[in-house]
């Protein structure tokens, strides 16, 4: 018994659009990470505005789980080899973006005291109204077809 498992390739996608529809959303995560990297300071200080239960520590540890899902989403999206255990994670990491963005979405229009909700950190501001909602909303049916047509058990074979 191996105590590590070692990179597998990707099973081959469901359909062609699933591949399409992946690598359109690691292209959103993508850029996401990277605005709200490029100016991270500015981006925790704009997520304790949420006024989230716990204040400071809740929206500094939200922050940073936020941006770690985002990047440890790509590999899945990507179809990049990897062992079996950290495709299904890397998975469920992108599930955990888009229920996150849905939530925070929602709670910030409902709420209607923040200017920005944070899509691209504090990059671009992002005004919190009904498409913003739609658009989270998107990330969670686009996370729910990659994972769909990319699903780590899939073997390719039709039975």
């Amino acid at each position: 018994m191996k105590l590590l498992r070692t990179a597998t390739a990707a099973t081959e996608p469901k359909t062609k659009d699933a591949r399409l529809v992946a690598l359109f959303y690691a292209a959103i995560l993508s850029v996401m990470a990277v605005a709200q990297l490029y100016t991270f300071d500015h981006f925790l200080e704009l997520i304790v505005t949420f006024g989230l239960p716990g204040q400071t520590a809740t929206a500094y540890f939200l922050a940073a789980f936020l941006v770690t899902c985002e990047v440890l989403a790509l590999p899945f999206l990507l179809r990049m080899p990897l062992s079996p255990a950290f495709r299904w994670v890397s998975m469920v990491l992108g599930w955990i973006v888009a229920g996150v963005w849905i939530v925070l979405t929602i709670g910030l229009f409902l709420q209607g005291t923040v200017n920005n909700v944070g899509f691209l950190g504090t990059v671009f501001e992002v005004f919190p109204s009904w498409w913003t909602i739609y658009i989270s909303l998107m990330f969670g049916f686009v996370a729910a077809w990659s994972s769909w047509g990319l699903w780590p058990g899939y073997n390719g074979e039709k039975k």
